[in-house]
């Protein structure tokens, strides 16, 4: 399946016909049935996220408390004090403390990486396309000390709470293998042994890299230059393409 016009379907919410030829979709697949597909397993819910302003702000406030108090720690009392809203008023929009951290990973799913990881991201041939998602994936967590926090949240609170960690994996983990993985089956001149363990090569090495460097504040123990990480890891991966086209 051609990944990109279905990102670009999804995106620009298009369903006639001619709206299907512009985003460049192959005539003869129904887009439209695969359009709810892609909006559950690559960035689920995202309309829950955005409903409101009152949400947003109540998710804010949320994310103040988890990070200051852990997940046991807070209550919906305290995210209603910190979002300055009514304690009723967040049970209008959220049933529970566990639903309330499940749309908080979506959002944080849809601000860091649904906006940068578009259809224009994996349009590129590959060695551009590779390069780009590892420097937007560790580009933003370097960059930003506040995700660096949740993570450490999860990761802290997984024991007590393992659906917290699952949560996590749903809706951030498993879309990125999915689309890295989408866009490797489009290219088989990769001529990679296993299209999904490379994916979890290509992931694993970034978590590495993030929870070394960023996540346990190990940048001057376990020096890892990102640049270097990039270019060694494009080329593991390309060796094969490159060995078949220089022969």
């Amino acid at each position: 399946m051609n990944l990109a016009p279905l990102l670009s379907f999804w995106e620009k919410g298009v369903g006639d016909e001619g709206e299907l030829e512009e985003v460049g979709c192959t005539p003869g697949i129904d887009y439209r049935a695969i359009a709810p597909v892609v909006d559950s397993c690559v960035f689920p819910m995202t309309a829950v996220v955005s409903k409101t302003d009152k949400a947003n702000q109540i998710l804010q406030g949320a994310l103040q408390e988890f990070l200051a108090r852990g997940y046991a720690g807070t209550s919906m009392d305290r995210v209603a004090a910190t979002a300055g809203v009514s304690k009723p008023t967040v049970y209008n929009y959220f049933q529970d403390k566990e639903g309330l951290f499940c749309v908080l990973v979506q959002k944080i799913a849809q601000e860091r990486f649904q906006l940068k990881f578009n259809a224009d991201t994996f349009t590129g041939p590959p060695e551009t396309t590779l390069r780009t998602i590892l420097g937007l994936m560790l580009e933003t967590v370097a960059q930003d000390d506040e995700y660096q926090d949740f993570v450490r949240l999860v990761i802290g609170e997984s024991g007590r709470f393992p659906e917290l960690a699952r949560t996590f994996l749903t809706y951030i983990t498993k879309p990125g293998l999915e689309l890295v993985q989408g866009y490797l089956d489009q290219h088989p001149e990769l001529r990679l042994l296993d299209n999904g363990c490379a994916t979890h090569v290509i992931l694993g090495t970034v978590v590495y890299a993030m929870l070394t460097q960023y996540i346990m504040h190990g940048e001057d123990l376990i020096v890892l230059s990102r640049d270097r990480l990039i270019d060694t890891l494009v080329m593991l991966l390309m060796a094969h393409y490159r060995s078949a086209t220089e022969g």
